[in-house]
């Protein structure tokens, strides 16, 4: 039997969460969404679409928990950890095509400086 979708079973070959947490202005620490999260996420999404990506999933998240460094994006099976912007998503849309690991916009929290909320 097979899904809607076509699918026989569940799961993907790879998934990609942006974070898409919000504080309220003011709070101590940033937010992704405050840093545009949602708009790289639906352009990240576009750009999947366009390639006609199969076997993955893109999505937004909950906190991931390092807006300082955001905005965040986790990819699965992985677990590599990239601060996505308009400039990185091509790579990243490259990897999850099965390229190379796009280690330029790789979050590395030990050697890198917080992004300022703007």
């Amino acid at each position: 039997m097979k899904d809607p979708k076509g699918r026989i079973e569940p799961g993907y070959v790879m998934h990609a969460f942006v974070c898409g947490h919000s504080r309220p202005e003011n709070s101590a620490r940033p937010s992704c969404s405050a840093k545009g999260s949602l708009e790289l996420l639906r352009n990240f999404k576009t750009l999947a679409l366009e390639h006609g990506l199969t076997g993955i999933r893109i999505q937004k998240s909950g906190c991931l928990d390092f807006c300082e460094f955001g905005p965040s994006c986790v990819i699965y099976p992985q677990g590599e950890w990239f601060t996505i912007s308009e400039e990185s998503i091509p790579s990243l849309i490259e990897y999850l095509d099965g390229g190379l690991l796009p280690t330029k916009y790789s979050m590395n929290i030990c050697n890198q400086t917080p992004l300022d909320e703007d």
